[in-house]
């Protein structure tokens, strides 16, 4: 008898750690988006990022989001975007670019890649102290063809993106991530540290 409540008690518990570490699509999509906000929404947050693609590329910086504005500073460049105006610093040469905020010349590579939360479905399970939220593109959707966004459980953190594109997939690891308290002073260029610079202006 002991043995038959030990086996039903070990097949409940597996069937309840099961239904905890799986969810249906509706809920990973909310999942998404909770996360989603937390990172592009009116609070806002600033994360470190490294990124390696395959031995090819490496690169790391810090990124500020808040609603429309965004800032980052890299080794090579530092660019702020108020929601009205992107400027990008490039240190080398010591020129300033200026674009319209939603000039797709701005940057032709990240703008090849613009995401759109409709474009996907959505799974999630747990894993490894992980929320795991897997999205992937639906047909004819170009750039991104399938994500792994990986969810510290303990925290509600992102710790890295493992990203699909075209034949190649790379991991984008988060670290130093923080929710809230980002002024918006962060996102408007300070042109008079810069006023030697090399000044391009392609605004319409």
């Amino acid at each position: 008898m002991r043995k038959v409540v030990i086996s039903l008690l070990l097949c409940l518990l597996t069937a309840l750690t099961a239904y905890a570490q799986t969810y249906t699509p509706q809920q990973a999509r909310r999942l998404f988006d909770e996360k989603y906000e937390m990172v592009f929404g009116s609070e806002g947050c600033t994360l470190h990022y490294t990124v390696n693609i395959i031995g090819i590329y490496k690169t790391e910086g810090t990124i500020w989001y808040k609603d429309q504005k965004s800032k980052f500073i890299d080794e090579k460049y530092i660019a702020w975007n108020d929601g009205n105006t992107y400027t990008r610093l490039e240190r080398k040469k010591q020129e300033v670019v200026i674009y319209d905020a939603h000039d797709e010349e701005r940057d032709k590579y990240a703008t090849k890649f613009t995401f759109q939360p409709d474009n996907y479905t959505y799974a999630a399970h747990e894993a490894d102290g992980h929320l795991i939220i897997t999205l992937k593109a639906k047909k004819g959707v170009k750039g991104v063809k399938e994500a792994q966004c990986y969810i510290n459980k303990q925290t509600g953190y992102p710790e890295a993106v493992r990203v699909k594109v075209f034949i190649f997939s790379t991991t984008i690891k988060i670290s130093d991530f923080r929710h809230g308290g980002i002024s918006d002073d962060l996102f408007t260029f300070p042109r008079q540290l810069y006023a030697d610079y090399t000044y391009v202006d392609h605004r319409k």
